[in-house]
C-alpha cells in the first residue's frame, strides 16, 4: 500500500522527467520490496517506468549511441528510473528477468495506452522458464553464500534468497513466469507446517525491523536453502525450441510509438 502523498509526489517526479527529456512515460510500477511485499518501516520506493521518445528520435543514424535510461539519485526514499521502449522490448526478448517483474507488479502508478496489456499478453510467447530458473539460482546463490552464513547475518537477505527459490519452485511446476508477491509464492510451502511457520515469523520481524538489522541466522531456514541450492546444482539452461518473436515485439514497438 503506497500512502496517498507518496503516491503523488512519484507522479510529480515522474511528470517532471517527461517534460526534462522530452518523453511520455507508457508504464510506472513499484518494483522492490514494497511490490514483493515484505518492506521494512523505511524501505526505499524502488519506482521503474517504461518511456517512448517521438517517433523521429528513433530515425537516427547513431541510434545505438544514443541514451536508453533516465536515472535519478535517491532523494527522501524514493528511487526512480525508467529504460526506454526499445531497450525494454529488447531485453523482454531475451526474458529479462527486471522487465518481466516490472509487468507484473501489483503496484502500478501508470499505465497508459496497451503497452503493458499487450506486452502481457506476449509473456507466455517470449518467456523462457530455463532462463528464468538460471537467474533466480544465481541470485539465491549469490545472496545465500555472500550473506547467511556468518554468526551475525542481515534478516532482509533471507527474503533475496527464500523468493528467488519460491520462484524456481513455481517455475517449474507451472512453466509459467513466477509472480512477484511473496504471499502467492508462499502456497507452494503450505505443506510444510514447520517452514511456513519459520517463514511467518521473519516477515512479521523485517515488517517491524530497520533495512540493516543483523541477527544470529535461522538453522530451520538454512537448511531449507541449503538442500534446495544442492538440488539445483546440477542445473544448465537447456536450449528451447527456438520461438520467432521479433515480429510481435516490433509490431508493439510501432504500435506504441503511435
Amino acid at each position: 500500500m503506497i500512502e496517498k502523498h507518496t503516491r503523488k509526489e512519484i507522479l510529480n517526479r515522474i511528470e517532471k522527467a517527461e517534460k526534462e527529456h522530452g518523453v511520455r512515460v507508457l508504464y510506472a510500477v513499484e518494483s522492490g520490496s514494497r511490490a514483493w511485499g515484505f518492506e521494512s518501516p523505511n524501505s526505499d520506493y524502488d519506482v521503474r517506468f517504461i518511456y517512448a521518445h517521438p517517433k523521429d528520435w528513433y530515425v537516427a543514424v547513431d541510434l545505438e549511441e544514443k541514451r536508453d535510461v533516465i536515472e535519478y539519485p535517491i532523494v527522501d526514499e524514493i528511487d526512480i528510473n525508467g529504460w526506454d521502449i526499445r531497450k525494454a522490448l529488447r531485453l523482454f526478448s531475451k526474458s529479462n528477468p527486471a522487465f518481466v517483474e516490472w509487468l507484473r507488479s501489483p503496484i502500478i502508478y501508470i499505465e497508459r495506452g496497451d503497452f503493458a496489456i499487450s506486452a502481457r499478453k506476449l509473456l507466455q510467447k517470449v518467456y523462457s522458464v530455463q532462463k528464468g530458473i538460471y537467474h533466480y539460482r544465481s541470485m539465491a546463490k549469490t545472496n545465500y553464500r555472500g550473506y547467511l552464513r556468518d554468526d551475525l547475518v542481515p534478516i532482509k537477505k533471507y527474503f533475496y534468497v527464500l523468493r528467488p527459490l519460491l520462484s524456481i519452485m513455481w517455475l517449474e511446476k507451472y512453466q509459467e513466469p513466477a509472480p512477484i508477491e511473496f504471499e502467492r509464492l508462499r502456497t507452494l510451502i503450505e505443506d510444510d507446517a514447520e517452514l511456513n511457520e519459520q517463514v511467518s515469523a521473519l516477515l512479521e520481524r523485517k515488517k517491524r525491523s530497520l533495512e540493516k538489522e543483523i541477527a544470529p541466522p535461522i538453522s530451520e531456514l538454512n537448511s531449507f536453502i541449503e538442500r534446495e541450492l544442492q538440488r539445483l546444482e546440477d542445473f544448465s539452461e537447456r536450449p528451447g525450441k527456438k520461438v520467432e518473436t521479433m515480429t510481435d515485439l516490433n509490431i508493439l514497438f510501432h504500435k506504441s510509438l503511435s
